[in-house]
């Protein structure tokens, strides 16, 4: 059997509630090329970024060695936090922001309701140095992919 690789399957983050997406996987592509491709994208348009984002991300964790136990949250009114990982009780919640002032806080509020241990981070480009922000009623780890490397 040969397995290609072109595809990563993300599952579902659950455990403490009936409000919570448990079935479905989400899909990334192994390389932001290969997903401009099979979209059939010939030119990036703004709103194409921020998905090309969050599958650099996801190749940056799985690089950094959190590929087994990175996962997702939605909830049932499709409120969303683009990937977490579990580390034994606690759960770092990390959202791809192209621009980290655009963040809109309310779905890691809603999550930190049901799991409030554990780090908010924003993984931005272009961000040289980490630091620390308030948005909202939450504090997040505003990063780089260099960062995110050492997490």
């Amino acid at each position: 059997m040969v397995t290609s690789l072109a595809l990563v399957p993300v599952p579902p983050f659950h455990g403490s509630g009936r409000r919570e997406l448990v079935k479905r996987p989400k899909v990334y592509g192994f390389d932001t090329g290969f997903v401009a491709f099979v979209r059939g994208w010939t030119s990036l348009r703004d709103e194409d970024r921020g998905p090309l984002w969050e599958h650099l991300v996801l190749d940056v964790l799985r690089t950094g060695g959190a590929a087994r136990s990175v996962a997702y949250w939605r909830d049932k009114s499709d409120r969303e936090v683009d990937f977490v990982i579990p580390r034994g009780r606690e759960v770092d919640a990390i959202e791809c922001k192209i621009q980290p002032d655009r963040l809109d806080p309310r779905s890691l509020v809603v999550f930190r309701e049901s799991y409030p241990r554990g780090r908010n981070i924003v993984v931005s480009p272009g961000v040289a140095e980490a630091y620390d922000r308030r948005i909202g009623p939450i504090v997040v780890r505003v990063m780089g992919c260099r960062d995110l490397m050492k997490l």
